[in-house]
């Protein structure tokens, strides 16, 4: 294929790039061009540009990507996830976990604990109030918090890369964990050693243990394998029994709560589909497999195939503020990568995730980071500095890529 033509090819990633990138930073706000309407324009592109075949063909093309049966197996997962995070969180789940974490830990323990309690729901900021800098106590939690979504069955990293890349969320998990282990451990001895002298708060909330039971239950159930469907119904019950019960809510709180978590996720199910479209009119075209010759003739090895990757999906990254669209964009590519040099799926898929996630996880113009600083009421330049765990993540995935660490997935 010529230079050319695969770089026409690709025009239509290109395009949606510039709109976003380019767009967001004359605005002075990564957040002023939804990601839909920059998929939008570049959707229409890759459509038009389509040569070779009548616009219905084309636009027939584009449908099939946006409805395979692995993209549509991602969406019902992404709208059980919905359901399930937000009526555990109308529930009071994460309160409790956090109430609970602040009962059990002695004062010069509350640093790795919010770590730690960070880790286990994602994120709760509401509990920092132990004189310490709000800087690095927003930063302890936020990098707990990119902890579970490297490694949660239900997060829509894993649930994007596992089903890009055509493995099991489980697997995933294991594999995960042999990168990601070592530095959580690393930085949680790093918090004690930090929290020495930090007093517990004045005042702890109850604790209502029963109400962390959902989570209890959804991670164990899915690291023993079962079926992340049927995982989450689980959980679904779960919440649904338990916050009844203990009056959080009736059942038409119960059933409101859902709903809206299944709304919430009504703007990256769209994402989700308009990726798909695109990158098969791409494919089509033959992008895909430009990019597969283009790194071919430069890469010689697994290590360079996952070197790749891992870069694409960075790059990607740092141009969208958003780790779970720049998985669902270079997640079929990476497939083909990885297809192409005989690389475990496995460990693509936890390239994918964990790159991702420390890119992310460093961006101060990135929606978890914004996110915390104003829960916190600090410049997210503040955090950046203090964010010790995606750093030290970061380095981690590079040497296991190196080394090919772990060696029976590389």
């Amino acid at each position: 294929m010529s230079h050319k033509r695969g770089l026409f090819a690709l025009s239509p990633l290109i395009v949606f790039v510039v709109v976003y990138l380019v767009g967001s930073l004359l605005a002075g706000d990564f957040y002023k061009i939804p990601l839909t309407v920059a998929f939008m324009a570049a959707s229409i592109y890759g459509v038009a540009i389509a040569g070779g075949m009548p616009l219905a063909r084309r636009i027939d093309h584009y449908s099939r990507g946006a409805s395979g049966s692995n993209l549509m197996l991602m969406l019902w997962i992404f709208v059980m996830a919905g359901a399930f995070a937000h009526s555990a969180k109308v529930m009071g789940s994460i309160d409790a976990t956090v109430a609970l974490t602040l009962s059990l830990l002695p004062g010069q323990m509350i640093m790795a604990g919010l770590f730690v309690a960070a880790c286990f729901i994602s994120l709760s900021i509401g509990t920092a109030s132990t004189g310490s800098s709000a800087a690095l106590l927003t930063a302890v939690v936020a990098g707990g918090a990119f902890f579970g979504d490297n490694l949660s069955f239900i997060s829509d990293t894993t649930i994007a890369a596992t089903t890009t890349q055509h493995c099991r969320l489980s697997d995933k998990f294991r594999v995960n964990l042999y990168i990601t282990l070592p530095p959580a451990l690393l930085i949680l001895l790093l918090y004690i050693v930090m929290g020495a002298d930090m007093q517990s708060p004045k005042e702890v909330p109850a604790v209502e243990t029963v109400k962390v039971i959902p989570y209890v239950v959804v991670l164990l159930v899915a690291i023993l394998g079962m079926n992340v469907m049927a995982v989450l119904t689980i959980g679904l019950l779960l919440t649904g029994l338990i916050g009844i019960w203990c009056g959080s809510y009736d059942l038409f709180g119960w059933l409101g709560a859902m709903g809206t978590g299944i709304t919430n996720m009504g703007e990256l199910i769209i994402i989700t589909m308009m990726a798909g479209g695109l990158l098969e009119v791409v494919r089509v075209n033959g992008g895909i497999d430009y990019i597969i010759e283009h790194l071919a003739s430069h890469v010689r090895s697994k290590r360079g195939a996952e070197l790749s990757i891992a870069a694409l999906v960075s790059i990607v990254n740092v141009c969208t503020a958003n780790n779970t669209v720049a998985i669902l964009t270079v997640g079929n590519i990476a497939k083909n990568i990885g297809d192409h040099f005989g690389l475990d799926s496995r460990k693509c898929a936890s390239i994918l995730d964990t790159f991702s996630c420390c890119t992310q996880g460093l961006l101060p113009y990135g929606a978890q980071v914004l996110m915390a600083a104003g829960l916190a009421q600090v410049n997210p330049i503040e955090i950046i500095p203090y964010l010790y765990y995606p750093m030290t993540l970061g380095l981690m995935a590079l040497i296991a890529i190196l080394v090919r660490y772990p060696k029976k997935y590389s």
